[in-house]
């Protein structure tokens, strides 16, 4: 079944209950704390109907849409929580070391249970770095079982971005604001409905069971022109040629500058949706007899990140910015081929100094 289909918003909920009838739990963005995260999705009165968010350096806020934008329900840019807590869990157990006959240790791995889940609203931006997940978790010797029970299990409905944020700059990395892949369903928002395209056998499957009409050509024309718009409305660029231009900055006074402003705080590394550091930590039991070992979301600005042997790597925050910033946008290629940004700029949004990575890599790189 190829080609775009129209779905209105009116059958919206019975598309949502199609997906509960097929088994999926659904999630979907909302208001939690003055900010759109995603979390279960009980019908459409959840979603932010008639909500933009305003974005800059160390700057999120939510407020009315304009007149003509009070009908959508997507009307507004990524918040600070992307599709990694779905599949990279920020805690969570790995296997457990007991002994209980006093003697023998047995070793058991923990797995998360099959949880069919449906994600409605992921964002072209996401999914590239779902893309850079699963080459990590997945593709690289042998996969994550953690990470491959989760994503086995996730169904995703994307909806093209047609109002970026001042600070995003996906167009810049080639990943957005169109949808692209690694997507089952991808909607574009209309005053009226919905424009449908297929991405996955599962999506084919959903549409079918629905019925759905062809989308005409005014409604695909202006699904197009959305995307353009939302394109052009991207101010932020990357300098040319980063990748070789910040390994030869490496003493490049901008480091030292910025790290006066760095507060080490980490926020840049827990909102990015690629960055996958993790601790391993042991929680014992008094007896002796066992302990559980797990994992959690670590980052490259925390102090432990690089100590071995008694020495901290990178003991100051110039170093360890550059080792974010040069990893990300350098070595990043060498291992999966591309960058590690994909322009969602929730780094610059959610850095409580304000830090603007691409101003700081125009600064190093210019």
């Amino acid at each position: 079944m190829a080609g775009e289909f129209y779905l209105q918003k009116a059958l919206f909920p019975s598309f949502l209950d199609r997906l509960r009838q097929d088994g999926y739990e659904v999630h979907g963005p909302q208001i939690k704390d003055n900010a759109i995260v995603y979390g279960p999705l009980r019908g459409i009165e959840d979603l932010p109907r008639g909500f933009r968010d305003h974005q800059g350096p160390g700057r999120y806020a939510l407020g009315a849409a304009e007149v003509d934008e009070e009908a959508l329900w997507f009307a507004w840019a990524n918040g600070p929580q992307a599709l990694k807590p779905y599949v990279f869990a920020p805690r969570e157990p790995l296997w457990q070391a007991a002994r209980p006959d006093g003697h023998r240790l047995q070793f058991t791995p923990y797995l998360p249970p099959p949880r069919p889940l449906a994600i409605i609203g992921a964002r072209a931006c996401d999914l590239a770095a779902l893309a850079i997940f699963d080459r990590h978790f997945l593709q690289n010797g042998e996969p994550d079982p953690q990470y491959h029970r989760r994503r086995e299990n996730l169904l995703l409905v994307a909806v093209n971005c047609s109002h970026p944020a001042a600070t995003c700059f996906c167009a810049a990395t080639g990943d957005g604001p169109q949808v692209q892949a690694f997507h089952d369903l991808v909607l574009s928002e209309l005053a009226q409905g919905f424009v449908v395209g297929i991405g996955s056998e599962r999506g084919e499957m959903l549409v079918s069971a629905l019925q759905l009409p062809p989308a005409d050509a005014g409604q695909l024309a202006q699904v197009q022109h959305s995307l353009a718009r939302a394109a052009a409305a991207q101010q932020r660029t990357l300098p040319g040629e980063v990748q070789a231009k910040l390994l030869t900055a490496l003493d490049h006074e901008r480091w030292q500058q910025v790290a006066e402003r760095c507060l080490s705080c980490a926020n840049c590394t827990a909102v990015c949706p690629t960055c996958f550091c993790f601790r391993a930590g042991v929680d014992g039991d008094i007896s002796l007899r066992v302990s559980d070992h797990y994992r959690e979301w670590d980052s490259c600005f925390n102090q432990g990140h690089s100590y071995m042997h008694g020495l901290t790597i990178r003991g100051d925050t110039a170093l360890r910015y550059r080792q974010w910033l040069t990893h990300k946008f350098s070595f990043w290629h060498e291992q999966f081929g591309r960058s590690g940004c994909v322009g969602c700029g929730r780094c610059i949004s959610w850095c409580p100094a304000g830090i603007d990575v691409t101003v700081e890599l125009s600064a190093i790189c210019g």
